[in-house]
């Protein structure tokens, strides 16, 4: 019932704004042709995001494979934990101690991307800005009051948000116009951008590691179903032929 209950606490409230917020959804750039991007996608999930999250339903071995990554290149740069290729991709983070530092244990990601969808993963990467007030310094736009620290700041940079004074009414009032970096990140905006496109692009891929192929399967089965039904209906003809 706890797992329950913390599941339900991290994964409502974004699938209520994602659903019907006021929070603008940015189109998530998704290509999972991109090796390129899917292996830097990769890259950057396993130096920033796993130390607190997991992927148990994802194996090394299996996402080396699809991202055409040789098993020695990937075990040297991309396991950092100890496992052995073929293992399930986990956290170094015990649950117990992740429980208590974050309130909750920080979820799995495996199917992250189905569940949250890919265009509120883009946006949500995208939006964390300074509140002080906030245990990790940090709040996010579609996420608010979010238990998560902003681990990709040092890419970023120290976000804020910003405004400007718009009429309304006939009287000004300060309107939320988006976030900006103050440039102290080792990215500028657009590689920054990249770099979440990258990340959500992987997430993607492990929520589904057969869609592509089940998409180019699927057409050869549309067409055989197809074909299937003309000679069905003038079979169906000639049977009942004498009746009609």
């Amino acid at each position: 019932m706890k797992k329950l209950m913390c599941f339900l606490a991290f994964f409502l409230p974004g699938v209520a704004l994602a659903a019907g917020g006021s929070v603008h959804l940015d189109k998530a750039p998704i290509d999972l042709t991109d090796k390129a991007s899917l292996q830097r996608g990769a890259q950057l999930f396993m130096n920033y995001c796993l130390g607190c999250h997991s992927m148990k339903y994802q194996r090394y071995q299996r996402t080396f494979a699809d991202l055409g990554i040789p098993d020695e290149l990937g075990t040297e740069n991309l396991q950092f934990t100890g496992e052995k290729v073929a293992d399930y991709i986990t956290r170094a983070m015990p649950e117990d101690a992740a429980a208590g530092w974050f309130g909750a244990a920080p979820p799995d990601l495996t199917l992250v991307a189905r569940v949250r969808g890919e265009d509120w993963i883009y946006t949500y990467l995208r939006s964390f800005y300074v509140d002080e007030s906030r245990p990790f310094g940090v709040n996010n736009k579609v996420f608010p009051e979010v238990g998560m620290p902003h681990v990709l700041q040092p890419l970023q940079g120290t976000p804020t948000e910003m405004h400007e004074e718009v009429m309304v009414d006939g009287e000004m009032v300060e309107q939320y116009v988006g976030i900006k970096s103050d440039g102290t990140g080792s990215m500028s905006p657009d590689e920054y951008d990249q770099a979440v496109a990258d990340i959500v692009n992987f997430l993607e891929y492990t929520g589904e590691p057969a869609k592509l192929e089940s998409h180019r399967i699927g057409k050869w089965v549309l067409i055989f179903i197809a074909v299937l039904f003309v000679f069905v209906y003038l079979l169906k003809k000639e049977y009942w032929r004498e009746v009609h």
